[in-house]
């Protein structure tokens, strides 16, 4: 286990402390929120009672760093009568600690990313805290077990189905005031976390400043990811919740998917201007014109064969190496005369 603090601001209850404790073997995390230092010893006693009573084992070791707030008598008569061994690490070594220092670091840098994405007051930073140990007890894989934390400690799968992102737009019900008939029945606020002690949400009323816990939530997350990318897309502030969401479709329609690799001649041909301005050397000043039946034959032609020559021929002015090849029946017919006529000489 590990203490944090002091925070600069306090949260909206008054606490600047973090205790933060991280079971050996799931990696379960606790999260308990002080006013001071001094209420440290008091609230490790009662967790460890808790906790032994609910997993049905007893505690054997508590590892901590040198903080006064863990060692101190209280704490030392405390352990003894247990039977709890207290390990600490060497003086300036916090690397001895080093499961529940990076826990710790951990759960701050994603409370610090909840709050600035949220737009949340800073008060708020003990309920992001909370949140985010909430919600990685249900989310983290142990590598060692394939399981969660919260897997391996309670002996069965989490339900993430009530997950929500914080920070989102809801609407909760008025179910703690006489409201009378034509009062207002719900109230906006923003979703801060879950509750600890029951199966409830807790929310966060701007207009009358305090954390409610109630089942009777409206969630609106679309609006407020809409809100968020307002400056790359204004469109979305005009959209309405269903026309929100009836354009997060992501499927394909089956003529944009294929399974056809293009064929190195096809990628020859689609780069080839791009070759000459970067691989030649110097860009190419005229535009190049492929005639469509020699690109479209070109596109046709097999990968096996063909063939890419990187020097050309050089011609010769001797007349036993030169060949010339016809390109029109014009070209045929006399190239036959003039066999036929040495033919004649011949003989």
């Amino acid at each position: 286990m590990d203490l944090c603090g002091l925070m600069r601001i306090a949260s909206i209850n008054g606490k600047r402390y973090v205790l933060v404790i991280v079971g050996d073997y799931s990696r379960y995390t606790w999260v308990h929120f002080l006013r001071s230092k001094d209420e440290a010893p008091e609230v490790i006693k009662t967790f460890l009672k808790r906790i032994t009573i609910l997993l049905q084992s007893p505690v054997i070791i508590i590892r901590t760093d040198n903080g006064t707030e863990f060692k101190n008598q209280v704490l030392k008569e405390y352990f003894d009568s247990v039977d709890i061994s207290h390990q600490v690490p060497s003086v300036r070594t916090p690397q001895q600690n080093g499961v529940v220092e990076r826990r710790n670091q951990t759960l701050v840098e994603v409370a610090r990313t909840m709050l600035i994405f949220s737009r949340a007051p800073l008060f708020l930073w003990a309920e992001a805290i909370a949140t985010a140990c909430f919600t990685q007890n249900r989310s983290i894989i142990h590598l060692r077990f394939n399981k969660t934390p919260y897997e391996l400690i309670n002996e069965r799968k989490s339900n993430i189905s009530f997950l929500h992102v914080f920070g989102a737009l809801c609407y909760h019900k008025n179910d703690r005031e006489d409201i009378g008939k034509l009062g207002a029945k719900g109230d906006i606020g923003f979703f801060i976390g879950y509750s600890a002690d029951s199966c409830a949400y807790r929310v966060y009323n701007r207009s009358k400043k305090k954390i409610m816990e109630t089942i009777n939530v409206l969630f609106d997350e679309l609006s407020a990811m809409a809100f968020e990318q307002r400056s790359l897309k204004p469109e979305l502030q005009s959209m309405t919740s269903g026309q929100i969401s009836s354009t997060l479709d992501l499927t394909y329609a089956p003529s944009t998917i294929t399974t056809q690799q293009p064929t190195k001649g096809e990628l020859d041909l689609l780069f080839e201007a791009m070759y000459d301005d970067y691989i030649g050397g110097q860009p190419s000043t005229a535009p190049r014109i492929v005639p469509a039946a020699q690109a479209h034959q070109f596109c046709q032609t097999p990968t096996a064969s063909t063939s890419i020559v990187d020097t050309a021929p050089t011609p010769t002015n001797s007349s036993s190496h030169a060949t010339n090849f016809p390109n029109s029946s014009q070209d045929v017919d006399g190239l036959n005369s003039q066999q036929q006529h040495a033919q004649q000489q011949g003989n």
